[in-house]
């Protein structure tokens, strides 16, 4: 599932390595023989529109997009349960999942962090076959659904990467109605309603939250994998294709 892993890799943080290798991306993407040609056209749109950047610029346009409010944050729960003391009870059973399947944590990332999940979902399954890990971009459908309208609303081409993982999925989503809704939310990402979370919030550090997990992630190694190899930035060529129907 070699497409998920590049999928993850796409929406973290812009590393100089992802930036360096986005013609090799570009080719194993253009000659990936399985993949849907809908997938892979959302794939290729979104590392055209970056291939021109440099890093500094991709990671000010990244922080700009997702370090500003919480419309689209990359934390699945977020969206589902907000700061409510059920998100804490929520990243403990998701923590469970990524232990049996081998993914060890760090104490600095949160677990529902999407190219985390992302990360996870590559380890379910036989070989790398996507049946295995659609049951996981099913249950989480909803949100990447609304990551999507909100990242077009946006006019991001991160909406490419969530309309890819939707398709994916398989989950039939009614974008027109979804993108009329999101177009009436007030945005939280002016310097205004930022303002308004500082004052309104106080920093506070849940007790639930700092045991299950934290803010960054020790990426499983090669052992602990049970689809075999990750994504290599090099020699991913149609030998390595991954089998499975998108």
């Amino acid at each position: 599932m070699k497409v998920l892993n590049l999928i993850a890799h796409l929406l973290d943080y812009p590393s100089d390595e992802l930036v360096k290798n986005l013609p090799e991306l570009t080719h194993w993407v253009a000659n990936e023989a399985v993949l849907d040609p809908r997938v892979r056209d959302d794939l290729l749109a979104f590392i055209a529109h970056f291939e021109s950047f440099e890093a500094l610029d991709w990671q000010s346009e990244y922080d700009g997009l997702f370090e500003r409010g919480r419309a689209v944050s990359l934390h699945i729960f977020e969206h589902v349960h907000g700061e409510s003391r059920d998100r804490g009870q929520a990243m403990v059973d998701l923590m469970g999942h990524y232990r049996s399947a081998g993914l060890a944590l760090s104490e600095r990332e949160l677990p529902d962090y999407l190219p985390t999940y992302l990360e996870f979902c590559t380890t379910q399954g036989q070989d790398d076959n996507i049946e295995g890990a659609q049951g996981w971009l099913q249950d989480i459908s909803h949100v990447l659904a609304l990551l999507a309208a909100r990242l077009r609303e946006k006019d991001s081409p991160y909406s490419l990467l969530l309309d890819a993982l939707l398709r994916l999925s398989e989950v039939e989503v009614d974008m027109a109605a979804l993108q009329q809704q999101v177009s009436g939310e007030e945005r939280d990402d002016t310097p205004e309603a930022l303002d308004k979370i500082w004052e309104d919030e106080a920093v506070s550090f849940s007790s639930a939250q700092g045991s299950a997990c934290g803010d960054s992630v020790m990426r499983p190694s090669e052992s602990q994998r049970r689809d075999g190899q990750p994504l290599s930035w090099i020699n991913a060529g149609a030998d390595q294709a991954p089998q499975h129907s998108a």
